[in-house]
């Protein structure tokens, strides 16, 4: 916002006026931070189908999205503050905006069941295995561990903030550490892994595009890194220290990626590998081989505590950024911008919770989990790829309009790595209308119909109705928003 220019900084002495101190952060922390954020075991499973090629399937989405959406956010939001909804409505315009920061919320919708989903498989093994495949069970768990993270947050609970970096260690460093020692000693003992690992197949054997749809998921994975480029004003030289923070880091998530997804590979075939039970299906196959099947149970808690750890984090994230953005400039109706008495949307959060409890539903009557896993996480990356399909036209036309506006980083080749970024994700978006061909036996026109009309009506109509009926009344902001926002 701008300043009035009758208010000089010389009406406060000078001898009083101290400038805030920066508190510096360096750039292996950033590193650190960003893959706290990132990396989980939980896309592990869809990657180790494809065996040895996993690698070269992490390494591409890598190379033509991560490296764009590290870069470019960070340009973005060293120059703008207030987010995708500043940098996509003063790039493009303010409709796109609202689009923009509507389906960073919209996404969760979709990504809370799918992680509840590998949750629920998870807890499984700690109870009956049989229970993975379980609809019923599913539905049940995704539903009660949601409503109970939603009653957390609307208490505003500040402790659960801390609780990622704990998740990193408990949920996935240790357990990812230990499942690829222990499938390590498993093939030093002489046992054959169970997908071959030879130079022959390095590359996944072209079966049609279909063969290359889990990919898709890779998009998913990565995604989240604007959410980080915040920190680049904290770095004491960001022209050169966030490159490497976000180099660092992609070795580092690509690490935590890879070796899992080969060790699950290794030890469970690639017919009998479930997309959320195969995490377990691993360590439930490795603990036997070394007689350590009590250890099932313990890492299972493990991997449950750090998911929902993940989710209490990030439940009500997003979720604030609409309602900011929705007070001010009034796209909700002022019963979705009310607060509860500490602070929290919570009305917000209900109406997920009451979505959320109805997409539950379809695991209860899919017959297959994993199927519902796959189709709600193509939703999800589907929904969340219209973000950054605006960022990087936001981050061309903001360079090409705005040169000289400040910014603590600037991207080297921004129009060239904008439109790879561009180009990744929009491919991304169409492969994403393709059946995997681990579901061959679906209808492909039910498959599209359902991945379509998930993103058309939650990411497109929803957001347009809000905006095309909005009215001035909506408009709720207090000067504290206002100062958020701007």
């Amino acid at each position: 916002m701008d300043v009035p220019a009758d208010k000089p900084a010389a009406a406060v002495p000078a001898a009083k006026t101290k400038a805030p101190a920066i508190s510096y952060i360096s750039w292996t922390t950033l590193a650190l931070m960003t893959t706290a954020s990132v990396a989980s075991l939980r896309p592990a499973p869809s990657m180790a189908i494809y065996g040895l090629a996993a690698i070269f399937l992490y390494l591409l989405p890598a190379i033509v999205f991560l490296v764009p959406t590290s870069l470019v956010s960070a340009e973005l939001a060293s120059g703008w503050n207030g987010g995708v909804y500043k940098w996509v409505s003063e790039g493009i315009s303010a409709p796109m905006g609202f689009l923009a920061v509507w389906c960073q919320f919209a996404m969760t919708i979709f990504y809370y069941p799918s992680l509840l989903g590998y949750v629920a498989s998870t807890l499984a093994y700690v109870f009956n295995p049989a229970l993975a495949s379980s609809g019923l069970w599913t539905a049940a768990v995704i539903m009660v561990c949601f409503w109970a993270g939603v009653y957390i947050s609307s208490q505003g609970t500040k402790s659960v903030a801390g609780l990622s970096s704990m998740g990193l260690i408990i949920g996935t460093l240790v357990p990812g550490a230990l499942l690829v020692i222990l499938g390590m000693v498993f093939l030093g003992e002489g046992n054959p892994s169970a997908a071959p690992m030879t130079t022959s197949n390095l590359l996944p054997v072209w079966a049609g595009i279909s063969s290359l749809v889990l990919i898709v998921n890779n998009f998913l994975s990565y995604s989240g890194m604007e959410m980080n480029a915040v920190h680049v004003s904290s770095l004491r030289k960001p022209p050169k220290e966030f490159p490497k923070a976000m180099f660092l880091a992609m070795g580092l998530v690509l690490l935590i990626f890879i070796l899992p997804a080969l060790a699950i590979a290794w030890v469970v075939p690639a017919d009998q590998i479930g997309l959320t039970s195969g995490v377990m299906q691993a360590f439930d196959a490795v603990f036997s081989e070394f007689s350590l099947n009590w250890m099932t149970p313990i890492i299972g808690i493990m991997l449950v505590v750090a998911s929902l750890a993940g989710m209490l984090t990030w439940l009500a994230g997003p979720s604030k950024g609409l309602l900011l953005v929705s007070r001010q400039y009034g796209y909700l109706p002022p019963f979705l911008q009310k607060l509860n008495k500490h602070g929290v949307q919570q009305n917000i959060l209900v109406a997920q919770g009451a979505v959320t409890t109805v997409i539950a539903l379809l695991y209860a009557f899919i017959p297959d989990v994993s199927s519902a896993y796959w189709i709600l996480s193509v939703i999800t990356t589907q929904v969340y790829l219209v973000v950054y399909l605006l960022m990087f036209i936001a981050a061309v036309k903001l360079r090409r309009n705005q040169p000289n506006h400040p910014r603590g980083f600037k991207t080297p080749a921004l129009l060239l790595v904008c439109v790879v970024g561009w180009l990744a994700s929009l491919a991304a978006m169409i492969i994403g209308f393709v059946p995997s061909s681990q579901f061959g036996g679906s209808s492909t026109l039910t498959y599209v119909l359902i991945v379509g009309s998930g993103l058309v009506i939650v990411g497109l109509l929803i957001p347009f109705l809000f905006y095309r009926f909005r009215k001035p009344s909506w408009k709720t902001a207090d000067p504290a928003t206002t100062a958020a926002i701007d």
